[in-house]
């Protein structure tokens, strides 16, 4: 920021410093002003974040919506200054919880703003008492190491102690304040002289029994109202924000569970409590902010070595952040002046966060947690008897330095056993990245744009005076265009992207959950979180993977003791990766539990109906049978799954999203469910194929193979129609021409193709004239009169300007074994 914009940022200072928040003109001047400051160039976005506070702060002024007007205007007037290098006097006038605030918003890389801010923070230090100033001290201490070197990695989390410490004054602060105004207990001597010399000698009445002092662990009165005058834009993002911030909490609660002693995801949850606490009580939203200052001060204590985040700590703030959630998503149906909705338990939270141990929350672990001992026999790195042969000796020695004296186990041995009793996953910390907000609709907008324009580009492309080769440079040009076009499409379809991480996130919890509900040891892996998804198969596939992780833990994992036995690893593996291959996007849910048992599965499937005595049925055909409604092999049912809901809803919402799953298993190792997906619900990769004069698109993702029948390999079998043989195996064969009543199309199957369909675990072949070749269309809904065309999931402009419909490889196979309509022979 150069010379001429510091003197015009001080100039506003100097106006705002002085103003009278009753002279709306002047409000409205001082507004222009900073509106044209906020179009200068910065040094960093935090800069002109400032600048736009301020702006806010002067519209909520000019709507009389401050209590202290004027107060909250020379704030920010001092902070202007100090970003245009004001004088210290103005700086002096931060408060403790300001100077906290704004050290949580900062990047070490803001030199300009830091030493502003160190600068108020060392006047502070000077002026407050002796508690406080000690912490303000230490904060300023944290600052001047943070400036010394803000390229470091250190520097952030030194900032982040520095707020800590801010807070903490603050806090000590209003304790002084309030000690201040209690009204002072007179000496014996004192109550004597100040009591009448008449009533000296008289025996006083008993007083009045005083009330019962209310516990120190009750939940404090709050006000559960949406103000009227709250501004529902600023409410809206506020509401983006939070969730945000919760998020990184809960993913950094469950780091702490596994590395207690790590810093910065402490200082991650705490500066998303401290933040939501500051934003709700400046809205008004007194609920939230009471909750968020209660759980901000249980992560100070973690901050400060007091306690540690594992245990019951790690359950009750998990448990804040899911009460946070549910009280903000609340906001989005709330109305000006109405109630607002508390979380469940919402008083019985409070009290616990007041005095978290009068409850008796403490940071003991879980009691199932796996012995050292009991993971190295499960290893086979040492035996039952060696193992219990040391604890006899232990003493007060850790069993597994007995182990390593007595070389019954190696040191990695050992090491690798307490990487796996804690859970360590040594993963680094992403770098922050910076990103814009941009409304769904606008970008729905800007793809389908996106969509037309290449549609009309291949139609170009494929006019005859182009395609003719008589204009050469016409041609070249359309080429050039049509070079240009897709990269804006691959460009266009990358926005609908988003990565799988926050939905692996929301996994991460949800087994740790179901762990602890059943007392076993689970760890759990992700593989492949920064794989992205289009952005509207997000919310679709959390379902199947949120049933599939509870059968994983509820019915794969065995107990400890079981796989102890089984010679397995006393923790149980969950697995959860994604990748990208060849246009598709596939998720592994994979375990090392029991494995589905084959027997069993037929054996329920024979009882319900659903298949013969003698059917000889593969392997994919079995497995597949667990995606029946109301399907289910436990022998009991529990409340988090076994009875038989479930699997059908995940098979349901994949083939939704045109994709398929795949299950691969053995008996006492574990299964793998493999879900395929296509990248995007924008564009699909599909094959051209022609019926008469008319176009049809098959998804590619559903074809195995095409081919022309000899003859022979026809036959017509009763109640079943027409049957190919392929490979041994009798395939129904549908003739699409039938379906869609298509004339002059080819009859005899030997002088066409059959394309071979897979879906829902099923195939038939399909009888079409030629096929034209593979290409990318842009799916268009059909609308809802023709949304329920059997076999038809949408539609496609081809380059010829003609409509080709898509079809649903689902459906057609259902219609090829009778289900939907009678094959003709």
């Amino acid at each position: 920021m150069d010379e001429l914009a510091k003197n015009q940022i001080r100039a506003i200072a100097e106006q705002l410093n002085s103003l009278d928040p009753t002279d709306k003109d002047s409000l409205v001047k001082a507004g222009i002003a900073l509106e044209t400051a906020s179009q200068l160039e910065f040094d960093s976005p935090e800069h002109k974040a400032l600048i736009e506070a301020g702006l806010a702060a002067l519209q909520a002024a000019y709507q009389d919506q401050l209590v202290d007007a004027r107060g909250e205007l020379q704030k920010h007037a001092a902070i202007l200054a100090g970003l245009a290098g004001g004088c210290d006097e103005q700086a002096a006038e931060l408060s403790a919880d300001e100077i906290a605030g704004m050290l949580l918003g900062m990047a070490p890389s803001d030199e300009q703003a830091i030493k502003q801010i160190h600068q108020a923070s060392k006047l502070l230090a000077q002026k407050l008492g002796q508690a406080p100033a000690a912490e303000a001290a230490h904060a300023v201490a944290c600052i001047e190491k943070a400036m010394e070197n803000p390229q470091d990695e250190a520097a952030s989390q030194l900032l982040g102690e520095a707020a800590a410490s801010m807070a903490k004054a603050a806090s000590l602060c209003e304790q002084e304040a309030l000690e201040d105004d209690a009204p002072a207990s007179p000496t014996p001597d004192e109550a004597v002289a100040q009591t009448p010399a008449e009533n000296v000698q008289q025996p006083q009445p008993a007083p009045p029994a005083s009330p019962p002092a209310q516990p120190k662990g009750d939940a404090p009165q709050v006000s559960a109202v949406l103000p009227l005058d709250i501004d529902m834009e600023l409410l809206k993002e506020y509401m983006v924000e939070s969730l945000d911030h919760l998020l990184a909490a809960q993913t950094s609660l469950l780091e702490l569970e596994n590395d207690p002693e790590a810093v910065e995801p402490i200082n991650t949850v705490f500066r998303a409590f401290h933040t939501i606490k500051g934003t709700s009580g400046f809205l008004g939203l007194e609920a939230i902010q009471r909750l968020a200052h209660l759980s901000e001060n249980l992560l100070d204590r973690a901050r400060e070595g007091q306690i540690k985040i594992i245990g019951g700590y790690a359950d009750i703030s998990l448990r804040s952040c899911d009460a946070l959630k549910f009280m903000i998503e609340a906001l989005g149906s709330a109305q000006p002046g109405g109630e607002l909705s508390l979380a469940p338990g919402f008083e019985d939270l409070m009290a616990k966060l007041a005095d978290p141990e009068a409850a008796g929350i403490s940071d003991d672990t879980d009691p199932a947690e796996m012995r050292l001992g009991d993971i190295l026999v499960g290893r086979g790195a040492a035996t039952r008897d060696a193992v219990e042969s040391a604890a006899d000796v232990q003493e007060e020695k850790p069993i597994g330095r007995v182990l390593l004296e007595k070389d019954v186990a190696t040191a990695a041995e050992v090491a690798n056993a307490l990487r796996v009793q804690k859970g360590i996953k040594n993963q680094p910390a992403p770098g922050a990245e910076n990103t814009i907000r941009v409304g769904t609709e606008r970008l729905d907008s800007l793809i389908n744009m996106v969509g037309e324009l290449v549609i009309a580009q291949s139609m170009v492309a494929q006019d005859p005076n182009v395609t003719s080769g008589e204009r050469p440079r016409l041609t070249r040009s359309v080429l050039h265009a049509g070079k240009i076009v897709r990269e804006l499409q691959d460009l266009s379809m990358s926005l609908r992207m988003v990565p799988l991480k926050p939905t692996f996130q929301k996994m991460a919890r949800l087994v740790r959950d179901l762990a602890k509900k059943s007392q076993k040891s689970v760890r759990f892996v992700t593989e492949g979180e920064d794989t992205e998804i289009d952005r509207n198969m997000v919310e679709i596939i959390n379902d199947p993977l949120v049933h599939m992780i509870r059968n994983a833990v509820d019915h794969g994992i065995e107990p400890a003791d079981e796989r102890t036995a089984a010679g397995k690893d006393a923790v149980g593996t969950v697995t959860l990766r994604a990748y990208q291959v060849a246009g598709n996007v596939v998720l592994e849910l994979q375990d090392d539990g029991r494995g589905l048992n084959k027997r069993k599965i037929l054996a329920k499937a024979v009882e319900r109906g659903l298949i013969g005595q003698n059917d000889d049925l593969s392997e994919n055909e079995i497995f597949g049978l667990i995606f029946h409604a109301g399907f289910s092999t436990a022998d009991k049912v529990t409340d988090v799954s076994g009875r038989g809901v479930g699997m059908d809803v995940v098979k349901k919402n994949i083939e939704k999203l045109r994709g398929r799953i795949e299950i691969s298993s053995e008996v006492g190792k574990g299964s793998v469910f493999c879900i395929r997906l296509p990248l995007t619900m924008a564009i699909t990769d599909a094959m051209m194929v022609r019926l008469g004069d008319e176009r049809f698109l098959l998804p590619t993702v559903s074809i195995e193979k095409s081919f022309r029948p000899e003859k022979g390999s026809v036959t017509q079998i009763a109640g079943k129609g027409r049957m190919v043989m392929l490979r041994g195996q009798l395939l129904p064969l549908f003739r699409l021409a039938d379906l869609f009543e298509v004339p002059d199309a080819i009859e005899e199957p030997t002088e066409g193709l059959l394309v071979v369909i897979e879906g829902g675990g099923k195939k038939c072949a399909l009888m079409v004239d030629e096929l034209l070749g593979q290409q990318q269309v842009v799916i268009k809904h059909l609308g809802k009169m023709l949304s329920k065309i059997p076999g038809v999931s949408g539609g496609a402009i081809l380059g010829d300007g003609r409509v080709g419909l898509i079809l649903d490889t689902t459906g057609l196979i259902a219609l090829a074994n009778g289900d939907g309509m009678q094959e003709a022979a």
